[in-house]
């Protein structure tokens, strides 16, 4: 699919190694006064006088993390930014710099690389992130990515996974469950592909649930609305396994147990419909889907007022004492102990497949 996109190709033979890193990096541009060196030295260098540093890397595998058969390259650089990005904002941190590595095969030409770094591109552009380093090499088995995030915070705002308190409050941004329909969505129409090549699927009626899973927007925003409104989290991480795991994540780290209510989970309309269509719970979708990059926190009962009817935040529950465990209140008001059933790239079952 990939060469039909691009009739013009490039062998990356005819660049080399530092010719393509010359050619690929050209357009970026330096913004942030933190960064001193950027791309063109043996490393970067970087000032962030006295605020703490964060960093966080990801890595994305063809084959195990994306599907080139429906991932445009253009969203994939621009997710894999993302993924990225979603992990710095949910220390309460600004990000500013991205290194971006990867690892192709010599079925790639020139002009599909070009294409994954306008994603990248736009990405730093519109986060206002420098991208100021990486690597490239040869790859056996397609496309390997891997990025990592830098950013700053003050040692007052930093916000871990632990720290949440017994009673406080357990808040998400957004909506949830969107990506993982997006992304079943996009692994029926390639079924229905595989068996008739000529086919032209309609959805549009998807579109919401497509760009949740295609170009992710990592929520920037949030640790400054929550500075604006004077609310610091006891605790944070972003949802990217799903909602379920990343409730115990915050659970264990922070030694308290939880209430998860059912009927307060922020779900899109679209959501609620497609888990009808495809015969899932939606619920379900929700805390197990993962890839919605939203974060979800804990805030002190005191801090209520803050955030109270703000339209970027639903409080889904509250934590417990640990004693008490972490369970799912359901509509029927029952108690369902709560599982981590999110994506597992490491699970016995993919790599059996993988083996296959």
């Amino acid at each position: 699919m990939i060469e039909d996109k691009n009739p013009q190709r490039t062998s990356l033979s005819e660049l080399g190694e530092f010719g393509l890193i010359e050619h690929l990096t050209k357009n970026l541009e330096i913004k942030q006064d933190s960064t001193v060196k950027g791309i063109g030295d043996d490393a970067a260098v970087l000032d962030f006088k006295d605020a703490k540093t964060v960093v966080s890397t990801d890595l994305l595998i063809e084959g195990v993390h994306f599907d080139l058969a429906y991932v445009p390259l253009k969203h994939l650089g621009y997710k894999a930014v993302m993924v990225n990005l979603s992990d710095i904002y949910a220390m309460n941190a600004k990000a500013t710099q991205v290194t971006v590595s990867i690892a192709v095969s010599n079925r790639f030409p020139l002009e599909a690389l070009e294409e994954l770094y306008d994603g990248i591109r736009m990405a730093s552009k519109i986060y206002n992130v420098d991208v100021v380093g990486g690597d490239t090499t040869s790859s056996t088995r397609g496309l390997i990515i891997s990025v990592t995030a830098i950013g700053v915070v003050s040692e007052d705002e930093v916000v871990y996974r632990e720290g949440a308190k017994e009673n406080d409050l357990l808040v998400v941004t957004g909506d949830l469950g969107g990506a993982y329909l997006g992304l079943q969505v996009l692994e029926r129409e390639k079924e229905v592909w595989k068996v008739n090549p000529n086919s032209q699927p309609d959805i549009s009626m998807y579109s919401y649930l497509l760009e949740r899973q295609l170009k992710p927007e990592a929520r920037k925003d949030i640790p400054v609305l929550l500075k604006e409104l004077g609310v610091k989290p006891t605790s944070m991480i972003d949802v990217s396994d799903g909602l379920s795991s990343e409730v115990i994540h915050l659970c264990k780290s922070s030694k308290v147990g939880a209430n998860v209510y059912e009927d307060k989970i922020p779900l899109d309309p679209q959501v609620i419909s497609t888990s009808e269509e495809f015969e899932l719970n939606s619920t379900m979708v929700a805390l197990s889907g993962g890839e919605d990059y939203e974060l979800l926190f804990t805030v002190s009962q005191d801090d209520y007022p803050k955030i109270k009817g703000n339209p970027h935040f639903t409080i889904i529950g509250h934590m417990t004492q640990e004693s008490e465990g972490i369970h799912l209140v359901t509509r029927a008001n029952t108690k369902i102990e709560m599982k981590a059933r999110g994506w597992n790239a490491l699970s016995e079952e993919k790599e059996e497949s993988e083996e296959e």
